[in-house]
């Protein structure tokens, strides 16, 4: 009997290896870790990490950090007098389950061009999907809360103007946080990618930068912090007006995220828990991400609104 020569090459080599990964929740956790770039607005803006347990936050908004009574000198042998705290406004925040569902074949993963990739491909469409709805939430909760404004037509001018002074702007509203005398640190700034378009290529900014070194935005397009205040940008849909924000983001407020895991579930460093199961019958994997969390603003004053930045 004649000895046949090998097979051509298949894709079942493939096919096992995404189903052992499927199977393993640690190598799915590796896997999500790999997609870098899949980064939340909602964590660089409200940086404080609240857990919670049954489902809601009892928290207070606008504590105060002093107490109800001036200090006073006291007298030899004299006791001191009592003064209460300030406490804040209590509010309830309830925890939403955010998430959804996308079902994988075996024949897509057999079958089209991706191959290996495809459940990359899945993982980052669920993610993104999270990504863009748990950011408009937490943008909305900062929106709404902070309510002082500064207006940029008389601190440095509309931003696409013919002759604005950004940095005179960004230090009226830092000046304007310092000066409540709360302890607010102001240290981020939150923009559109539009209004950081007029911000990267201002004159002024420009200039005041180092020229010489590949870390200047006509490089590599980016400027990661300006007058101390570290950039976040957001495409312009999940901003609900053209406005700039600064705040102290270590005091503004956190996302609130439910710490009791279910069975199953992988969670990664971004809060978001990916949990699937095998679909025999239908030769598929179902894979779904949900995130468990509320936003949460505790001290609105920490933070002021640019209006007329645009105009």
């Amino acid at each position: 009997m004649a000895v046949n020569p090998p097979g051509a090459p298949t894709l079942n080599g493939d096919l096992l290896t995404i189903h052992r990964l499927l199977q393993s929740p640690t190598q799915l956790e590796r896997r999500l870790r790999t997609l870098k770039d899949m980064k939340f607005v909602a964590d660089r803006i409200l940086k404080q990490k609240y857990r919670t347990r049954g489902g809601s936050l009892l928290y207070e908004v606008s504590e105060g950090i002093t107490t109800t009574r001036p200090i006073q000198a006291v007298s030899p042998g004299s006791t001191y007098p009592y003064a209460t705290t300030q406490d804040g406004q209590a509010a309830l925040a309830a925890v939403q389950d955010w998430g959804q569902a996308s079902r994988l074949t075996d024949a897509a993963i057999k079958r089209r061009v991706r191959g290996g990739d495809e459940l990359d491909r899945v993982l980052r469409k669920l993610l993104n999907t999270i990504l863009i709805k748990v950011d408009s939430l937490a943008i909305s909760a900062v929106a709404s809360a902070v309510n002082r404004t500064l207006d940029a037509t008389t601190n440095g001018g509309a931003w696409n103007g013919t002759n604005p002074n950004i940095l005179r702007g960004l230090e009226m509203a830092k000046a304007s946080v310092t000066d409540l005398d709360q302890g607010f640190n102001p240290d981020t700034v939150l923009l559109s990618t539009e209004m950081y378009a007029f911000m990267v290529s201002d004159d002024r900014v420009t200039n005041a930068r180092r020229r010489e070194t590949t870390d200047n935005p006509i490089y590599d397009g980016e400027i990661e912090i300006i007058d101390d205040l570290i950039v976040v940008k957001a495409p312009a849909a999940r901003l609900p007006t053209a406005d700039v924000w600064v705040f102290d983001s270590t005091q503004l407020g956190g996302m609130a995220d439910e710490d009791e895991v279910d069975p199953g579930y992988v969670v990664t460093e971004m809060g978001v828990q990916v949990q699937n199961e095998r679909i025999a019958r239908a030769n598929s994997w179902d894979i779904w991400a949900r995130r468990p969390t509320v936003p949460v603003v505790v001290e609105p004053q920490a933070g002021v609104r640019i209006i007329n930045a645009r105009s």
